[in-house]
């Protein structure tokens, strides 16, 4: 039986965080704490984290916010994803800071961990923003373990399909320092003309200007800083997670095209081992579709050699019974043809057809239906007896006829 999750508790109270010189840096001492007061609050079997971590970096300018929804549609996420300069603007935060607090590690990671464990990202969340330290990337090295944990401890119990196999994936949209700068100064300019209309009309709401927006060399000095800091610290992921560097540097297609091409769905990354080792015996569609065209030709050659009245009879049943039909439904590219010719039940015959249409670009399908028609009738008993009539139903699809409109 499941148990019911225990309601989210207020943030704990915790006192304020030390000064910046005295700020502790070290992982385990930062993350144990935390995992031990989630277990507390929430008990062991309701800390259900996302299936999917999505950790989006990006350089200034590299366009986070504008791809993000893409990135969710790649990835068949609905929800909002976390970023994490809005989160460390809460009332939690801010508490901290009214009371002189700095908002370190230790406050980033203790909001975070609580935020995630909310029902709407249990498939998947996108984190915009985390990790920008050494230190808290290696309290997500700690959280993954912990996460790994749990799936191992409650698989094949009742709660095991809360516990599923979590995923990384490290994705850093890139630029180069020249773009990034004229990327920044650009939106500075279309910040203040955009803010200019909203005061002067009294309509509208005023989007954020920020000051690198409007000067070069802060700008630059911004692109450094994530080259110096969040780069390597995102870099150092590489060899752990799935890491995917995007070339941001394109038209909006572009980049779309580019992020398709990363997050494409692997199966062999993204199941559980166990349910991907039971599937890995079936073949994928790319694997049966790569030599088509080739098999195709063969076994049409294959046909007319080795069964050459049964090919020369079928194309001509095609010719004088099913294209009239095809013809008459050339707009729509869509036809369906019954037929209970006894050809049709020849060995090799609904292969032989199949692969006609498809070299002439046609796609056919075909359907047996078996249906019982009143053959005799007992007026003693009153027992009817049946036959049974085969019917082949083929339905054929091409691309159809445009109309001309207007």
């Amino acid at each position: 039986m499941t148990p019911t999750p225990t309601p989210t508790p207020p943030a704990a109270t915790k006192p304020p965080a030390p000064p910046p010189d005295l700020e502790i840096k070290d992982a385990p001492v930062i993350f144990d704490p935390i995992w031990e007061e989630l277990e507390q609050d929430y008990g062991r079997e309701n800390l259900r984290f996302p299936k999917e971590l999505i950790l989006l970096g990006g350089a200034p300018g590299a366009g986070k916010g504008t791809n993000t929804p893409y990135i969710l549609k790649a990835r068949g996420l609905t929800c909002e994803p976390i970023v994490m300069s809005s989160l460390l603007d809460t009332p939690e935060m801010k508490r901290i800071k009214e009371a002189g607090g700095l908002i370190g590690d230790r406050e980033v990671l203790s909001v975070l961990l609580r935020r995630l464990l909310k029902p709407e990202y249990r498939d998947g969340v996108i984190l915009d923003g985390f990790p920008r330290t050494k230190v808290q990337v290696e309290c997500l090295k700690m959280l993954y373990e912990k996460m790994i944990q749990l799936w191992r401890e409650f698989y094949g119990t009742p709660l095991g399909i809360h516990f599923r196999q979590p995923v990384v994936h490290i994705v850093v949209l890139f630029v180069d320092e020249k773009e990034s700068v004229a990327r920044q100064l650009k939106r500075g300019r279309e910040s203040k003309a955009h803010n200019d209309e909203v005061r002067a009309s009294g309509r509208g709401t005023l989007w954020e200007e920020r000051a690198t927006d409007f000067d070069e060399a802060l700008a630059a000095r911004r692109y450094r800083v994530f080259k110096d800091q969040t780069w390597d610290a995102l870099l150092s992921l590489k060899d752990i997670f799935h890491y995917h560097l995007i070339n941001a540097q394109g038209t909006f297609q572009e980049v779309e095209h580019n992020i398709a091409g990363e997050l494409a769905y692997q199966s062999s990354l993204e199941l559980d081992p166990r349910t991907y080792d039971q599937l890995r015996m079936l073949p994928l569609a790319s694997e049966i579709i790569v030599h088509a065209r080739q098999e195709l030709v063969k076994r049409l050659d294959g046909y007319a050699l080795s069964h050459p009245e049964l090919f020369a009879r079928l194309i001509g049943f095609i010719e004088k019974k099913i294209l009239p039909i095809v013809q008459r439904h050339a707009i729509s590219g869509h036809s369906h043809v019954n037929s209970e010719d006894p050809l049709l039940d020849e060995p090799h015959a609904l292969a032989m057809l199949i692969d006609i249409f498809s070299e002439r670009g046609f796609h056919a399908v075909v359907d047996i239906i078996r249906v019982d028609v009143p053959d005799t009738f007992d007026l003693q008993t009153g027992k009817i007896s049946c036959r049974q009539k085969k019917v082949h139903r083929i339905m054929i699809k091409f691309r159809g006829s445009e109309l001309r409109r207007g």
